[in-house]
């Protein structure tokens, strides 16, 4: 069970490159080390893609951090990605699948503190960004339902046209 639910605020780029690599890894910032250090195997991990203001995926963490500044992911920002953590994919949307932030986040605990038109300030402070278990699992909950939907819609099968009287 997790203890910690995090979310990562990311590029699109960035977000690309790491559902690229199948989920299997993902940096961290070095400017937030008390964060960093506070992330484990088991933790659950959301992506937003912060420029499309977007929840595209979840990911379950598996491995603790470790220090890896190898230039895969793009900078962002002025600080570097000075930590790895590996990283198992949960469920994971496509493009056109991804859910619209605005149409959730003003229902989560996490940015009650701001205005309701202004509830994206709070995910802009950071990269990666602690959630109460209820929002994680309220995106979550969301995602699995898009997914559903998806997979019933692709399982459907094609009829063919009913003869008519005249056809035969």
């Amino acid at each position: 069970m997790a203890k910690n639910y995090w979310m990562i605020v990311t590029t699109p780029e960035n977000y690309r490159i790491t559902k690229d690599l199948g989920f299997t890894a993902q940096p961290l910032k070095g400017q937030h080390p008390r964060k960093v250090q506070r992330v484990e195997p088991g933790d659950r991990m959301l992506f937003y893609v912060g420029t499309s203001r977007r929840f595209a995926a979840t990911a379950t963490v598996a491995s603790k951090y470790y220090e890896d500044t190898t230039p895969t992911w793009h900078k962002d920002g002025a600080t570097d990605w000075k930590y790895r953590v590996g990283i198992k994919p949960g469920l994971v949307l496509d493009d056109d699948r991804e859910i619209d932030a605005l149409q959730l986040a003003p229902r989560l605990e996490y940015v009650r503190r701001w205005a309701p038109e202004d509830w994206y300030i709070a995910f802009a402070q950071s990269d990666l960004h602690l959630l109460p278990k209820r929002d994680f699992l309220l995106v979550e909950e969301e995602m699995r339902k898009l997914k559903a939907r998806a997979s019933r819609r692709r399982q459907r099968p094609v009829r063919s046209p009913e003869p008519t009287a005249s056809s035969s």
